[in-house]
């Protein structure tokens, strides 16, 4: 197909459920993508966290070739192995815990919402979130998540959601009542804007849900798998949630999701309450497993650890140029740099001048390059960013003047 015969055929035939930007893209190797006229951009922001070990990473690919002439899937009333391989390697890495599988972040979230019902035995039905939280477009993930302009177009949305403030213990304490079963968490707020909890909240936050046995959810669907330099995010809080929701990175590109359960309560789901028809399958478990390899023996989470601090210097170095910086904010590969004004235009400006990057709540850039980044690759993306702040708002402020 031809360039204009592509953009025509989306406009035709696909629903426009997206905002897309005008370039075709045929290839991606680690941090660049090639369009299908041969521009290269550098991706820091790869398929919302997605490919967090780049573009057709080896060892994700080594897995895809190597199961696809054997066998792609099962249904789960059958076994294979690979699927237990990858409960088995996941459980090690994060808590005492069994697995559901399923194909995305929305579904392991469901999965949560659903098994908390369950865990309140029709007595305890409250699940408390919090205020621009993001937790997926399915009726229950929609109605968890906690930004008006995602429910508008959708009411009623499931009953027996609360939203209070994000980093408001107080707020919290007073919403949970003898009808709450759960809370669900994300430790960074991607989608709504970069907004990273506090350790003590955190910390308060479980303390609470021990004392009156209300679930602890956490939503690591966009931090989990080393973008924050730790496996999981929770780990820099010195906590460990009750159950824990995962996708995006842990496929490799390829859909997955994962809900994992404390040890302590398998019990509750019994068989046929819940089910994914395309879940685990042999194939998407193979290259789950080739990412956490991956991320194992690269030396991955240690490559976080030295750039992301050298990533967040290089931006309080624009933010130090640019008064229309506010904030530069985030943990290791998960930042976001807060403008006062409208970012889309730096965003736009970002990529056609060859950078991937994202605007979220309208005036935050995001940026989460794959873990392997290099500094060079960096040191690249902040010479774009730069030259596309000082075309968009205007030459620079002179630093110490």
């Amino acid at each position: 197909m031809q360039v204009q015969e592509i953009f025509d055929t989306y406009d035709q035939h696909i629903l426009s459920t997206y905002t897309r930007l005008p370039a075709i893209f045929v290839k991606g190797k680690g941090s660049v993508l090639t369009d299908i006229h041969g521009k290269k951009y550098l991706d820091f922001f790869p398929g919302w966290g997605v490919s967090n070990l780049g573009h057709c990473h080896p060892k994700v690919m080594g897995g895809v070739r190597d199961q696809i002439g054997k066998l792609i899937h099962v249904p789960n009333n059958l076994y294979h192995p690979f699927q237990a391989k990858l409960a088995k390697e996941l459980v090690r890495v994060s808590f005492p815990s069994q697995i559901f599988f399923c194909n995305s972040g929305a579904e392991a979230v469901e999965t949560a919402i659903k098994f908390a019902r369950c865990y309140g035995e029709g007595k305890r039905f409250e699940i408390i979130s919090m205020v621009n939280s993001f937790h997926g477009r399915t009726m229950g993930a929609l109605s968890a998540t906690g930004q008006p302009k995602y429910h508008k177009e959708f009411a009623p949305l499931v009953q027996g959601f609360k939203h209070v403030p994000f980093n408001d213990t107080g707020a919290f304490k007073a919403a949970v009542t003898d009808k709450t079963v759960a809370v669900i968490l994300e430790l960074i707020q991607g989608e709504g804007g970069i907004n990273v909890a506090s350790k003590e909240y955190v910390r308060a936050v479980r303390k609470i849900c021990d004392e009156k046995k209300v679930l602890l959810v956490l939503d690591e669907v966009q931090t989990g798998l080393g973008r924050t330099g730790a496996m999981f995010c929770y780990q820099h809080y010195g906590i460990t949630p009750d159950l824990m929701c995962l996708a995006k990175a842990l496929g490799g590109g390829l859909p997955i999701g994962v809900c994992l359960v404390r040890q302590d309560l398998n019990s509750v789901f019994k068989p046929g309450m819940h089910g994914s028809t395309f879940a685990g399958s042999p194939l998407v478990c193979k290259a789950a497993l080739g990412v956490l390899k991956a991320i194992h023996s690269e030396k991955v989470l240690a490559n976080v650890k030295a750039l992301g601090p050298y990533l967040v210097g290089k931006l309080e170095e624009l933010k130090a140029k640019y008064p229309v910086i506010k904030d530069v904010r985030g943990l290791g590969f998960m930042v976001g740099v807060d403008l006062n004004v409208d970012a889309q235009g730096v965003f736009k400006e970002c990529f056609n001048r060859g950078l991937i990057i994202n605007c979220t709540q309208d005036h935050v850039l995001r940026i989460m390059p794959a873990l392997n980044v290099t500094k060079r690759q960096i040191n690249k993306a902040m010479h774009i960013l730069d030259v596309s702040l000082s075309t968009v708002v205007g030459s620079p402020q002179k630093v110490g003047v």
